[in-house]
């Protein structure tokens, strides 16, 4: 079940022309502390951005955490670095690349920090699915990255920013071991293990924090993906940039769909990963056969991980719906039960579907060339053959 918390007030961001600068304006408001969590931090101008705001937090004598990927931000600036060093921000990179190879050698390193959120002053605190990059700045006439975040104000607050500062405390102990020890190191295990200080309430909406890691919760966000599927009676929208679900997550589409909900998924029209873009191709007959409507975004990257069911509950965060996301990567999705925020994402969503995406005809697989169904088995033979190697089959 999902744990909900009352009292909260979020308001959805459209792609980072409306996230950077709510982003930017809290961090300066900011008093006490700063985390923020990121897959990917670009050498741009958005990185830009983000770094002076983080190192003005900083140098007026707020704790300001940085935490990337080390993988996805393997190619972090060093100018960032020595500007938020100078300002006294604290930066920590999440499992660090060593070997030009590290995959191939083992699964652990497939075990990456795919989150994006911050937390200020335990006050206000962001959850979504945009990394800090200009993806968001597209020459005429091709649109913004297609992508969501949600800022949060109220008592979800107080979860969020308990899990950054576990996962900060975490990264810095395998970093830094002893170093880093004595009473800093107390006082976050202090605050890891104490009850999260109250937030007054800010509005009226049900929200919850539902995390991914290796330890505890490693199944959160699927099975709230699956209870929401499971329990659907009218409506399923899923819009998701990497789309390859484990069977359990397809068995769920279609016997909502074979019960009559209308299931209606949005996916990438445009490749990031050729390898699975085309592999997802080969789910399309067996979901269209089911009665799943499947539309395709053109104009732009989608990059979004959301979801709304049955016009009421709504979800905005980083999980992809793969393996990578649902079976090894720590990411982080909120759950909104609240009928007037689903109702907007939900908006958002249709007018994407009917004016920006081209739907998949029922006899997509008919009217393909050979070549083109032999591509798109392959791929998924090969991404089989992956998961199988990797073990994502016998993930819990």
């Amino acid at each position: 079940m999902i744990d909900y918390v009352g009292g909260n007030h979020l308001t959805l961001l459209k792609n980072g022309e409306q996230y950077f600068p709510a982003l930017v304006a809290a961090i300066d408001a900011a008093r006490s502390e700063v985390f923020l969590e990121t897959y990917i931090y670009a050498d741009d101008e958005t990185g830009s951005l983000i770094t002076d705001a983080l190192a003005r937090a900083a140098a007026r004598g707020v704790a300001t955490h940085l935490l990337i990927d080390g993988y996805g931000a393997k190619d972090f600036a060093p100018r960032f670095r020595k500007i938020l060093a100078d300002s006294g921000a604290d930066v920590l990179v999440f499992r660090p690349q060593v070997s030009p190879w590290p995959f191939w050698k083992q699964r652990s390193r497939l075990r990456r920090m795919h989150r994006k959120l911050a937390s200020i002053d335990a006050t206000v605190a962001f959850v979504g699915g945009i990394n800090v990059n200009d993806d968001f700045r597209t020459p005429e006439p091709t649109p913004p990255q297609f992508d969501y975040a949600v800022r949060i104000e109220g008592p979800l607050v107080a979860r969020v920013s308990a899990a950054a500062a576990r996962l900060w405390a975490r990264v810095a102990w395998a970093t830094l071991g002893r170093r880093w020890a004595g009473f800093e190191l107390l006082a976050w295990r202090g605050r890891r293990r104490a009850p999260a200080p109250g937030v007054p309430e800010a509005g009226a909406q049900r929200a919850a924090l539902v995390v991914r890691d290796s330890l505890r919760h490693r199944r959160d966000i699927e099975n709230a993906y699956l209870e929401q599927i499971e329990s659907a009676r009218t409506e399923v929208i899923l819009a998701n940039a990497y789309f390859f679900p484990r069977r359990r997550f397809r068995r769920a589409l279609l016997r909502a769909a074979r019960r009559g909900v209308n299931v209606t998924l949005l996916l990438q029209g445009k490749a990031d990963y050729p390898l699975q873009h085309y592999a997802s191709r080969a789910l399309y007959p067996s979901l269209l056969a089911a009665g799943v409507r499947i539309h395709e975004y053109h104009p732009s990257s989608l990059h979004a991980k959301v979801a709304v069911f049955d016009g009421r509950v709504a979800t905005v965060g980083s999980s992809n719906i793969d393996p990578l996301s649902l079976g090894l990567a720590r990411e982080a999705n909120v759950f909104v039960d609240d009928i007037v925020f689903a109702a907007e994402l939900r908006a958002s969503l249709r007018e994407a579907i009917e004016n920006r995406a081209r739907p998949v005809p029922a006899n997509y697989w008919a009217r393909l060339t050979l070549g083109l169904k032999a591509r798109i088995l392959l791929s998924y033979r090969v991404a089989r053959l992956l998961m199988t190697i990797y073990g994502f089959d016998r993930l819990p």
